[in-house]
């Protein structure tokens, strides 16, 4: 994530042009800051959030996200957790917020799911920490990732693959193909090797 901006970037930031910026400059509603060496004008990232109305890096918070499919994979939740307890020690990481969810990778209406990118799209969280990238979602990581570092928030993945359960991997793609079988007749031999996998897997 940038900290600080060209006049030409804050402006495109926030819709505005470098005239109106430096008008405004001049007459203090927003002052930019000065090069001490080139005495290049530049504005921070603070001031794009103020400007936006939203938090300031020194408002933010940090929030650990923790997700298993369901209530059978509850010991994978609690694996997890301590996991990243002990991650976030290492890393001197203070945690404000914990937030645990059941749901699919691909359930993109998980309820701490939800309020977690509303916190971050009102720009109030600096630190997301998860155990791996499936944990927050199961496809589609780059957009999100991507989403959270236009408002501010790094995302610190401990990618530790014994926390993505593969068995959750199969029962996601088992939906996939589920929804696409009725209508695609080479895909239902693709699902009955799927629901094989799972039958493994329990055993």
């Amino acid at each position: 994530m940038k900290t600080t901006y060209s006049p030409k970037e804050f402006g495109a930031l926030i819709g505005r042009s470098t005239i109106t910026l430096q008008r405004w400059d001049r007459g203090g509603r927003l002052r930019a800051h000065r090069s001490p060496v080139s005495n290049r004008r530049f504005y921070t990232h603070d001031q794009y959030l103020e400007y936006m109305g939203l938090q300031t890096e020194s408002q933010q918070v940090v929030i650990v996200y923790t997700r298993v499919s369901g209530k059978a994979h509850k010991p994978d939740l609690v694996n997890q957790v301590k996991a990243l307890e002990q991650f976030c020690t290492e890393q001197a990481l203070g945690v404000d917020e914990w937030m645990q969810d059941l749901g699919s990778g691909l359930n993109y209406k998980r309820k701490q799911f939800l309020r977690l990118f509303e916190l971050i799209e009102q720009g109030r969280v600096k630190t997301l920490v998860i155990a791996h990238r499936d944990r927050l979602v199961r496809f589609g990581y780059e957009w999100f990732e991507a989403f959270c570092e236009r408002h501010g928030t790094t995302i610190v993945v401990m990618n530790n693959e014994k926390l993505s359960p593969e068995r959750e991997m199969v029962e996601d793609l088992l939906a996939i193909v589920t929804v696409f079988s009725a209508r695609f007749h080479g895909l239902r031999s693709y699902k009955r090797t799927l629901e094989k996998a799972v039958e493994h897997a329990d055993k």
